[in-house]
């Protein structure tokens, strides 16, 4: 009888306590790599026309390009921000940001107020369109895909889909 109460004292507090959100998304630095997080958007932008008749394939927001300038200030051989798509997460597709100390063959760069970023070939097609923001909570610092591309994220919100 007593552990069954005390099954449903926890199980009362669970239910009554309050709880920090499920997808606690944190910006961190590991060996010169950036890591963040997706979020998916409902709402399709319109692209960003350049003059040359071509569009750009992603937008960063302002707080996007103030961390982005504080971030290359503090690499001083680094010429611009790589962001790439790997295969990984529970959903398929993880977003990867480095910073990047030159051009590769068949890198998109796209240049917004003097910040460089550089999309990996692999990635062009699935950032198409895409808004790259940076937000800050008291616990918690990251950069946010605004990606109208994407299908569906897991759970945790570290991967997405296509």
């Amino acid at each position: 009888m007593f552990r069954w109460m005390g099954f449903v004292r926890s199980t009362l507090q669970a239910l009554t306590e309050p709880r920090l959100p499920t997808r606690l998304l944190a910006l961190y630095r590991r060996a010169g790599t950036i890591s963040s997080s997706v979020r998916t958007t409902n709402n399709p932008r319109r692209l960003t026309k350049l003059p040359k008749g071509r569009f750009q394939a992603i937008t960063l927001t302002d707080s996007a390009l103030q961390r982005a300038r504080e971030l290359l200030s503090q690499q001083p051989d680094a010429i611009g921000l790589r962001i790439g798509v790997r295969a990984r997460g529970c959903n398929g597709l993880s977003y990867t940001l480095a910073f990047c100390s030159e051009q590769q063959k068949g890198d998109e760069v796209v240049v917004q107020d003097g910040v460089s970023v550089f999309i990996d070939r692999k990635a062009q097609l699935t950032l198409l369109g895409s808004e790259m923001h940076f937000r800050k909570t008291l616990i918690s610092s990251e950069f946010v895909f605004n990606n109208p591309n994407v299908k569906g994220t897991c759970g945790c919100g570290e991967s997405f889909s296509i």
